[in-house]
C-alpha cells in the first residue's frame, strides 16, 4: 500500500482487508498504523544489525558495506517501504549496526563526534535511497566501492 499511498492516509480497515484479518486481531498487536510502521522499521533494522552481529561480538569494524548493499539488492521492496515509513517520531535513518566511535575518534578525534555520526548515517541513507530510486542499476560491489571512495580515509 505504501508504494501508492502515504502512511498517514492508510487506514487500519484497509490494512485488515488486504491482510485478511479483522480489526480486533490488528489491535491485539498494534496500537495504530504508526505502531505497525514502527514494527516494520524495527524488523528491517534487526535484519541489518544481524548482518554485522559477528563484528559486534568480536568488537571490530570491517567497514564492509558490500553485505549491506547485497541485502538491500535482495530486499528492494522492503527497503523502499522502510523509507516510506518515516513519520514524526521515527528515527528516519537506517542505523547500520552500531557506529564505531573508536574508529571515528581515531580518524577525526573526539571533537564533534555526534555531528560526524549524524552526517554519516544520513549520508548513507541518502545514497541508499538514491540507489533504490534508480532501480539498483549499480551492483552491490559498485555501491560499496562508491561509498568507500566518497567516505573512506583519504
Amino acid at each position: 500500500m505504501l508504494q501508492h499511498t502515504e502512511l498517514d492516509k492508510i487506514t487500519v480497515t484497509a490494512v485488515c482487508q488486504i491482510a485478511g484479518v479483522n480489526r480486533t486481531t490488528f489491535y491485539a498487536s498494534y496500537l495504530d498504523i504508526f505502531d505497525l510502521a514502527d514494527a516494520v522499521q524495527k524488523e528491517l533494522e534487526r535484519q541489518v544489525a544481524e548482518l554485522y552481529q559477528d563484528e559486534r561480538e568480536q568488537k571490530y569494524n570491517s567497514n564492509d558495506f558490500y553485505k549491506l548493499f547485497c541485502h538491500i539488492y535482495q530486499n528492494q521492496l522492503f527497503y523502499q517501504t522502510y523509507f516510506k515509513l518515516e513519520h514524526p517520531g521515527s528515527t528516519g535513518a537506517l542505523g547500520v549496526a552500531e557506529y564505531d566511535t573508536r574508529q571515528a575518534a581515531a580518524y577525526y578525534g573526539d571533537r564533534y563526534i555526534d555531528y560526524h555520526i549524524e552526517f554519516f548515517r544520513h549520508g548513507l541513507n541518502a545514497i541508499i535511497k538514491k540507489w533504490l530510486q534508480n532501480g539498483c542499476r549499480e551492483t552491490p560491489q559498485q555501491m560499496a566501492e562508491i561509498l568507500r571512495a566518497e567516505y573512506g580515509p583519504k
